[in-house]
């Protein structure tokens, strides 16, 4: 579970962004999104293909 200790004299806002930050690197909103609803097989399928796909352009376009 992620936390964030408020500082001594830090404002409301900073934590908040810190949360959200740890939040994001934790990988919680994909998960709450991924399970939010059913997905059917063939959804899965296609959505782990273009992931797939996505990847491989992203490994190409490190070598240039």
């Amino acid at each position: 579970m992620t936390h964030v200790v408020l500082g001594e004299n830090e404002h409301i806002e900073s934590a908040l962004r810190r949360f959200k930050r740890e939040v994001s690197k934790a990988g919680i909103m994909g998960d709450m999104k991924k399970y939010r609803h059913f997905e059917t097989p063939i959804e899965k399928r296609k959505r782990k293909e273009i992931a797939r796909r996505n990847e491989r352009r992203r490994m190409r376009n490190r070598k240039k």
